[in-house]
């Protein structure tokens, strides 16, 4: 007895230190956005602006002040900018999984056509395909069909990804086929069952694939970085770096207002993110 309590205690002191070491970024992160000028140079500017010869870590600023949010959501148009150009984006790619690939996964998942085996291998691996690896190809179809430098650009591979596919398609097999049988005997026909029981018991899974996609083109870097070249187009992931260089105040208050959006959404949707992505246990 004493062995398990010790070993419980061990585990429970790992365990905190593991959290608090990944929550200390983000303590850093909201600490140096209340910080002024000075002090913030005085903290980390050997690290951002080879100011000084050391860094050191304050928990709480010395002289909290709101300026750098007030300089940022009052004065810094190309902010705002290049926030609508993330929501674009994101919403563009998420809008496109809705329309596209839910009826895609739906058919995949429920009904039986020639060459299905080979279309779930050619899934899988896309899945284990980097966007490096497909980087050169999507380039040249993009540039022949004249898209290049436009939303479309990064919007239309994301709204063809391997994984939303993949997590639906497990999400709406799991659907008991007795339903299904049911429906069918009291008259429903395809698109009645699709949208009336699929959509509905598929919400998890849908939702999951909601949020993952809304985290990972909120923050993608790779595929604006190479499909786009107006600076007028280029969204937050891109903004924020140039952003370091110029006001390094500033870039600590917009880190953490673009840190928002993605940390409501996923706790709003953990419960189904979570469900759904234990639905897509295998394929």
């Amino acid at each position: 007895m004493v062995k398990r309590k010790i070993r419980a205690l061990l585990i429970r002191i790992v365990l905190a230190a593991l959290l608090i070491f990944m929550v200390m970024p983000l303590i850093m992160l909201c600490t140096n956005s209340l910080m002024g000028k000075q002090e913030l140079m005085e903290t980390c500017g050997a690290v951002l602006s080879d100011y000084g010869t050391k860094t050191r870590f304050s928990l709480f600023p010395q002289y909290p002040t709101l300026q750098a949010y007030v300089r940022l959501l009052l004065d810094s148009p190309e902010y705002f900018k290049a926030f609508w150009n993330s929501a674009i984006l994101s919403v563009g790619v998420l809008a496109g999984q809705l329309l596209i690939t839910v009826p895609a996964a739906w058919a995949f998942a429920r009904f039986e056509f020639p060459g299905k085996s080979a279309v779930r291998f050619l899934y899988i691996l896309l899945l284990l395909l980097p966007f490096q690896v497909t980087m050169v190809s999507g380039y040249l179809v993009l540039d022949t069909l004249k898209l290049l430098d436009t939303y479309l650009a990064v919007i239309l591979p994301g709204v063809f990804s391997a994984l939303p596919m993949f997590i639906l398609s497990k999400s709406f097999a799991a659907i008991p086929k007795e339903t299904i049988e049911a429906a069918k005997i009291d008259g429903a026909g395809n698109f009645c069952i699709f949208a009336r029981i699929g959509i509905p018991l598929g919400m998890p899974g849908i939702f999951s694939v909601l949020v993952l996609g809304f985290l990972e083109y909120w923050n993608a870097v790779e595929q604006p970085l190479t499909y786009l070249k107006t600076e007028t187009l280029k969204p937050l992931s891109l903004y924020l770096p140039m952003m370091v260089k110029e006001e390094i105040r500033s870039a600590f208050a917009a880190s953490i207002i673009t840190l928002l959006p993605a940390v409501l959404l996923f706790l709003c949707g953990r419960e189904s993110l979570e469900k759904g992505i234990a639905a897509s246990g295998s394929f």
